[in-house]
């Protein structure tokens, strides 16, 4: 018997179709289940909570992963902006919810907008996030997202436990109130959890931008953009009655840089700044920038948009660090 595949169609299609299938097992199926049987969660991660899953269905559902990704290349294009270089480890934890849906593909094709990795640790803010999905352009004026306002609800007047969103009045509704409906909460929720748990061993360059200047100036730059610019925005202008400007903040001009550090550390709440009260929370960065990073990014903040105040070190900044947050002093 000889093989004609010129002639015996069976043959030829058997034949084909028989290393189709030997080759996705070789290239796709045994690799995954391999990976799948012996890849373990970080040591320092935990798995979502309900709520938290239950945002993950919606940020599917309302199409995210067409413009954002969950995976950090490890070039300095991502590693400066978005976090280390993503690991197996931290996809280890993610699964199917049922026997009816397959594990649920957040990792992206398309980098439309940022990578969300660890967006939870580079935005802790859930008022930022919902302003934010209610309408981008009320906190990022170039952006292209388009809004969600369908997750969202106008009140005449908010009730008890409802998370009221403080929409610029130049974004927001003529009247009332609007209100975060319960998959906007589950979708902010989601997205305050993406962070990445350190690698076992794994150590961090302070400084990837390579500079080695007194002040930081590269890094400083760097740092603002990655952390505070999406709230008090690229030109230090703020947003009107949400996030507070820092041109010619006295704080930010002051000669003693102690208050200036305070704040980048440990955050800050319910003060009135200059005559108005804001009704977001500043979070403290003290456990995600060393003290190089604080100083560079205070620096920036001092040293731009006109402003001419002295520049600090990272011994002042280890030294209100050591101090502790002004109410424990």
């Amino acid at each position: 018997m000889t093989l004609d595949f010129h002639k015996n169609h069976r043959l030829l299609f058997g034949t084909v179709f028989g290393l189709f299938l030997a080759l996705s097992g070789i290239i796709a199926v045994g690799p995954a289940l391999w990976v799948q049987n012996n890849n373990r969660p970080l040591p320092d991660s935990r798995p979502l909570t309900d709520e938290e899953a239950d945002g993950q269905q919606v940020y599917l559902s309302e199409g995210c992963v067409y413009c954002h990704t969950q995976q950090v290349r490890p070039i300095p294009q991502d590693t400066s902006r978005y976090g280390r270089a993503s690991a197996p480890g931290d996809y280890a934890r993610l699964g199917p919810r049922d026997l009816w849906r397959q594990t649920p593909s957040v990792l992206g094709t398309e980098r439309t907008g940022p990578d969300l990795s660890a967006i939870g640790d580079r935005q802790p803010s859930d008022i930022w996030h919902h302003i934010h999905l209610y309408q981008p352009r009320a906190v990022v004026g170039a952006s292209m997202m388009p809004s969600f306002p369908w997750l969202y609800e106008t009140k005449a007047e908010a009730a008890p436990g409802d998370v009221v969103v403080p929409v610029p009045q130049s974004h927001g509704p003529d009247d009332g109130v609007v209100v975060a409906g319960p998959r906007a909460r589950a979708l902010v929720a989601y997205l305050l959890a993406l962070k990445q748990a350190p690698l076992p061993g794994a150590t961090s360059t302070v400084d990837p931008t390579g500079s080695t200047d007194a002040s930081g100036e590269a890094l400083g730059v760097r740092i603002y953009g990655a952390r505070c610019a999406s709230c008090h925005q690229a030109g230090g202008e703020g947003v009107p009655g949400v996030y507070p400007p820092l041109v010619d903040d006295p704080v930010v001009l002051a000669d003693d840089p102690t208050r200036h550090v305070q704040i980048v550390l440990f955050g800050l709440s319910g003060e009135t700044i200059q005559g108005t009260t804001y009704p977001t929370v500043m979070p403290g960065w003290a456990e995600q920038l060393s003290d190089e990073e604080v100083a560079a990014v205070v620096n920036h903040e001092r040293r731009s948009w006109g402003h001419e105040a002295p520049t600090t070190t990272a011994d002042d900044v280890a030294r209100v660090r050591q101090g502790g947050p002004p109410d424990e002093q």
